[in-house]
């Protein structure tokens, strides 16, 4: 018994079960009589409480925090520690999923893009239909807004395809200086080296077994993984597809991003964009003042001939 709901409720049980008298009760518990008999003078907050519950029955992967967002957005507007208690009030917790255990490793200097459209990454992640057939998501990001450029979910995406993919995004925003993404084959093949090459665009590839070189887009998953695949359960490709695109919508211009205080991708670019067209600043480096993997512009594969 730590909390006074639960003394309370001892107290109560205690002399029913017994019938002894309240005096007694508390005697025997060691609880003080006018814990027992105090009655809250706080107002109910039902509305906050409607809103919350309603916002994470929509979001079932959304903190405290995030949730606290989307109330400002409505104009409900109250100290945090006063959200936090409703919410574990109400037992909104989200609870972790399980995953299995990794070793630990070193963390590398990660890119830190200075404008928007400089450095894009690339990641696949994976899923089953409800036939059991697997399929892929190919996701492509904005490191420095990290806006969700394309989502594209397919059973197969080899290299050809994912060059008519890129092609399309840079018809629609132009050449990104570099692009990031691990040794798959899929991206380490003739069509992307060549495709990159011909239009002047770095490609570096992480080091193996480093994913923490390419965060941000693993980040990305992780996210899309925990609030979308996980959530789901697709009878068709076009489903998925449909749905993933939705919630690509969503990610870019509704869902709150810690990283970027609170706003949505197109929010932030649109802010880094008027902060850089009125005069910027220098590109920032690495913490420890280190040149990120990145940024080094050594020999690729396509210069090694591999």
């Amino acid at each position: 018994m730590v909390t006074p709901p639960a003394r309370r409720a001892a107290v109560a049980y205690l002399r029913q079960t017994h019938k002894v008298s309240e005096r007694r009760a508390c005697s025997a518990l060691g609880v003080a009589r006018g814990l027992v008999r105090y009655r809250s003078r706080r107002p109910p907050d039902t509305h906050i409480r409607e809103r919350m519950r309603a916002i994470a029955g929509a979001r079932r992967r959304f903190g405290c925090a995030r949730i606290d967002v989307f109330l400002k957005r409505e104009g409900i507007v109250h100290n945090f520690k006063k959200i936090h208690r409703i919410y574990k009030e109400e037992k909104l917790q989200v609870r972790p999923r399980k995953g299995r255990k990794r070793a630990r490793s070193l963390r590398q200097p990660l890119p830190v893009p200075d404008r928007v459209n400089q450095v894009w990454s690339l990641d696949f992640a994976s899923d089953s239909l409800s036939t059991g057939r697997r399929f892929r998501v190919l996701g492509v990001m904005d490191q420095c807004s990290r806006e969700y450029l394309a989502a594209v979910a397919d059973t197969s995406l080899p290299g050809l395809r994912v060059v008519r993919e890129l092609d399309r995004l840079v018809s629609l925003r132009g050449n990104p200086k570099v692009i990031v993404s691990d040794n798959g084959p899929e991206l380490t093949s003739k069509a992307v080296l060549i495709w990159a090459s011909g239009l002047g665009i770095e490609w570096h590839y992480i080091d193996p077994g480093k994913p923490q070189q390419n965060g941000f887009t693993e980040s990305l998953n992780g996210r899309m993984r925990d609030e979308f695949l996980n959530e789901h359960w697709f009878d068709s490709l076009a489903e998925a597809q449909d749905l993933l695109e939705a919630w690509r919508q969503d990610y870019n211009t509704v869902r709150p991003h810690g990283s970027l205080q609170w706003m949505t991708p197109i929010e932030y670019a649109a802010k880094r964009a008027a902060k850089n067209f009125a005069g910027g600043h220098a590109p920032r480096q690495a913490v420890d003042g280190r040149q990120s993997p990145v940024y080094n512009h050594g020999e690729t594969l396509l210069a090694t001939g591999t």
